[in-house]
């Protein structure tokens, strides 16, 4: 029972700047999971891009998690397996494609392995900058789609009105089904209300047993304060919006680039 649980978000929080983790904070965490605690990385990205960076960074702890598409899906590393997927139906999926088509905002959605959007373009070519999955170009995406897919993702690049009144749109779809929000200024968020990285903090909690007030989140951007509200400690970085410092318990003395978690990974063990 005194086990505790760290939940990670990637890009801004874990990484710096480069997309590495400093020997300093790789440290900590090495020293928190020894301890016998969990680490779980918790990401927008898709599964197969979350494991991408363990592999590329060496993330592989013992008691590793990975959480991806904001909560729509856990990865239990040891028995290599997801033990949790939500999925948006496809009748909100094809709504979703047809009004970003209609406004002429770029979308895409996954499967377990590909990305699959209509079109590419710029919007994509910069999305790939550091997403390096596949991608699947076709005129039907649910050819491609075993399951409901657990995110789709708008991008606008240039006219952040344009994506707001697509957000409005999107958002009175199916308020009760769908949740809509950005992950920064030019990606738009919608997967499933019952997702979220907050959802994804109890959920794991209660697969391993592990008291809420024993786990801690930390984020910088809007799809993190979900996480950072049900952990036991909420953290948010110091180069956090203003938003998740106003929803966090705690606030890093410095940022992602100077080792900011590193004293609060330390501290937890």
């Amino acid at each position: 029972m005194n086990k505790k649980i760290f939940f990670f978000d990637l890009d801004g929080t874990l990484l710096n700047s480069e997309k590495k983790i400093t020997p300093k904070t790789m440290d900590a965490l090495k020293h928190f999971t020894d301890a016998g605690n969990y680490f779980a990385i918790s990401t927008g990205r898709a599964i197969d891009s979350a494991m991408d960076v363990q592999k590329e960074l060496g993330l592989f702890f013992q008691g590793t998690f990975l959480i991806g598409y904001n909560g729509g899906q856990i990865y239990d590393c040891a028995k290599n397996k997801i033990v949790y997927r939500a999925q948006i139906p496809f009748e909100l999926v094809g709504r979703c494609f047809e009004i970003a088509e209609r406004r002429g905002v770029h979308i895409h959605t996954y499967n377990d392995d590909h990305i699959l959007t209509k079109k590419t373009g710029e919007c994509m070519d910069y999305y790939r900058r550091v997403i390096k999955t596949p991608v699947t170009v076709t005129d039907d995406i649910f050819k491609e789609l075993k399951f409901g897919p657990s995110k789709c993702i708008a991008i606008e690049l240039h006219d952040h009105d344009k994506m707001e009144e697509f957000r409005k749109e999107v958002s009175e779809l199916a308020p009760d089904k769908l949740s809509v929000m950005y992950s920064n200024p030019y990606y738009l968020e919608i997967f499933p209300k019952e997702a979220g990285k907050g959802s994804a903090v109890v959920r794991l909690c209660e697969y391993l047993n592990i008291p809420i007030e024993n786990s801690l989140a930390a984020g910088d951007e809007q799809n993190d304060i979900s996480m950072i509200r049900a952990a036991g400690t909420g953290i948010a970085m110091f180069n956090a919006t203003d938003l998740v410092k106003e929803n966090a318990d705690v606030i890093t003395d410095t940022d992602n680039d100077h080792d900011g978690l590193a004293p609060f990974i330390e501290g937890a063990i």
